[in-house]
């Protein structure tokens, strides 16, 4: 049996790209490819990346924002209303993150993806507590590992630290001279002594 259209349908115009990526996303829920974007409208990877970068130009100044992770886009709504939200869905705030969680995260979001030892190297001290602490709250993620003696784990920053810090890709962190440590050259001497201040 034939489904008869929607009163005055034939009479719509055709959606666009940037509207059906809005709908995709909107009923996505979680981060979609942008791969899996081209194939679902049949179109090519750089048409899709030109509608992204127009709804994401379109949501400025709206209740959403397009996040982007790399690869993956989500629909999110935007910072400036998070308490209201949370509000909204009785959802209490989440505790604060010590200077060591700071510390630890603004090293992998700049220097991504990296190792362990790489942080203690840059931080002076033992950071595997902080490290689990950032994993348990999906602030951070194993990457992969470095191809090395040892083949240490990479650790990489989230969608989860994207919302948490309001930030639609890592393009948006601000700007920052790296210290000759986290450009590779040299090293403090690092302490194994565990860090006081856990997340």
């Amino acid at each position: 049996m034939e489904q008869s259209p929607l009163p005055g349908s034939s009479d719509l115009p055709a959606p666009t790209p940037v509207q059906l990526i809005e709908a995709i996303l909107f009923v996505a829920g979680e981060p979609v490819t942008v791969t899996e974007l081209a194939r679902a409208l049949e179109l090519p990877a750089d048409a899709i990346e030109q509608a992204l970068d127009q709804f994401a130009a379109a949501c400025s100044g709206r209740g959403v924002r397009l996040q982007r992770d790399a690869d993956r886009v989500q629909l999110v709504s935007a910072p400036e209303a998070s308490r209201v939200v949370e509000h909204f869905l009785g959802v209490q705030a989440p505790a604060r993150l010590s200077a060591a969680a700071l510390e630890v995260l603004a090293i992998v979001a700049y220097r991504q993806p990296v190792t362990r030892a790489q942080i203690e190297a840059v931080r002076g001290v033992d950071s595997g507590s902080v490290l689990r602490a950032l994993l348990a709250r999906d602030l951070l993620a194993e990457g992969g590992r470095l191809e090395t003696v040892g083949r240490p784990i990479l650790y990489v920053t989230t969608v989860e630290f994207l919302r948490q810090f309001g930030l639609g890709s890592l393009a948006e962190l601000p700007a920052l001279d790296l210290p000759a440590i986290l450009t590779g050259e040299g090293a403090p001497p690092f302490s194994n002594q565990p860090d006081a201040d856990c997340a």
